[in-house]
């Protein structure tokens, strides 16, 4: 274990890869300024549904929160060009992940992955060639680095790739008509709008996806197949950009191949200036047993936090109960209808509630079909009107749709959400079963 932990290889790859995930950072970061998205996701509204138990993290009164993208991306400046590398790194990763953490109305399985590779980032040694840090100090440089620094990434994308095509193994899926619903969303894309409307078009998307992430990574690292599974890699993630303008994730997918690919190849086309390592010399640190234990510890945990849905009451697609941070990517469509019913607890008057009075369009979408969404909303509501002097009661009529499927509804409407505990870890009795 020792020997494969420890044994020096040559550090090309995540030289190369620290430059990309920099200038995706800042890409990620800035563009987020630049298309509106913090506007619409942290200005406008009056408030932010956070991860529950972080409701303390709010945005930045006014247009604070313009300052902290900017500020962010410069960080990613700093991690491109390896600048006070792990500084600029650890407050990238903290600042992101509290911006991820403050609101969920824009959740997104690609905000959660770059959360956890900036963190993982900080412990890497990706600043030691081709980096302003090195030429400040000349004494930082190496052409090295332990294997572990290759196999955290290929291990992490293992568990990601492997449970979204487990989670994809469902009847709603496999008879594409998951895919359908969301094709018919992309029918006045240009050219290729109607080619999506296409049953074989929903077919290949629905076994495709179950294939790609169930294989590529076997494919990536088995060297006779390498070559094919990068092409077939660059096609289908190139496919998601265009279709699901999902951001940076699709370019961020196609960086990792940096660690799939023999080293003198990296360093043949990116860093033809740098010296191949070929010793494979076994450094063991001194804080061996804690790094062990530390990426040990974390990897049990990305490996458990996925399957926890199997400990909650009724299905997940309809509960949500162990849906986030579980790689549930794009596996159901949703629509509801909810109103909100706020009952004065000392003279009984009901008080219909506006969600528009309240909400974003994103956010009253969110208030309409997620249990969790619905139970900050009462909360909200209850400490609101708390502020009035009025102690009340909240009660909820949501009636939802999963993949197209007659409505139904979700919430008890008799049972007071604004006085009903949140548990992380048991089912809340108060979201209907789905059959």
């Amino acid at each position: 274990m020792n020997r494969f932990l420890f044994k020096h290889i040559d550090n090309s790859g995540l030289i190369v890869f620290r430059i990309v995930f920099g200038l995706l950072c800042f890409l990620e970061s800035f563009g987020a300024i630049l298309t509106g998205w913090v506007r619409r996701t942290l200005i406008e509204p009056k408030f932010t549904f956070s991860f529950i138990g972080f409701e303390w993290l709010q945005p930045l009164p006014g247009n604070g929160m313009y300052i902290y993208y900017v500020v962010m991306s410069i960080f990613g400046l700093f991690i491109m060009l390896g600048y006070k590398y792990r500084f600029s790194m650890l407050m990238f990763a903290l600042m992101w992940t509290a911006t991820y953490l403050m609101q969920k109305s824009s959740y997104n399985n690609h905000y959660y992955l770059l959360s956890l590779l900036s963190f993982i980032m900080v412990f890497l040694p990706a600043n030691r060639y081709a980096s302003l840090d090195t030429r400040l100090n000349l004494s930082l440089k190496r052409i090295s680095m332990p294997n572990w620094c290759k196999w955290i990434f290929v291990v992490q994308l293992f568990i990601l790739y492997t449970y979204a095509s487990l989670a994809k193994l469902y009847p709603d899926w496999l008879d594409s008509s998951v895919v359908a619903l969301l094709m018919r969303g992309k029918a006045d894309y240009p050219l290729i709008g109607g080619l999506l409307q296409h049953s074989t078009i929903h077919s290949m998307i629905t076994y495709g996806g179950i294939l790609f992430d169930g294989l590529i990574i076997p494919l990536l690292l088995y060297k006779p197949t390498r070559k094919y599974a990068f092409f077939i890699s660059i096609f289908f993630h190139l496919f998601n950009s265009i279709v699901f303008q999902i951001g940076i994730f699709p370019y961020l997918a196609l960086a990792f191949s940096l660690f799939f690919f023999e080293p003198k190849i990296i360093q043949a086309l990116f860093l033809k200036q740098k010296p191949l390592y070929k010793a494979h010399e076994v450094i063991i640190p001194k804080y061996r047993n804690l790094m062990v234990s530390l990426f040990s510890i974390y990897f049990v945990i990305q490996i458990a936090l996925p399957l926890r849905h199997h400990f909650f009451t009724d299905d997940v697609l309809w509960t949500e109960e162990g849906h986030r941070l579980s790689w549930r990517m794009m596996l159901r469509a949703k629509n509801g209808r909810t109103s909100y019913t706020v009952v004065d607890a000392n003279t009984n008057t009901s008080i219909p509630v506006k969600l528009e009075d309240y909400l974003t369009k994103k956010q009253q979408r969110a208030a309409s079909t997620k249990p969790d969404v619905i139970w900050q909303f009462a909360q909200h509501l209850k400490a609101d009107f708390a502020k009035k002097n009025m102690d009340v009661k909240v009660y909820v009529r949501a009636h939802v749709s999963v993949n197209g499927k007659p409505s139904k509804r979700l919430i008890d409407p008799k049972i007071d959400l604004a006085n009903e505990p949140w548990n992380h870890f048991e089912h809340h009795h108060w979201i209907l079963a789905s059959k």
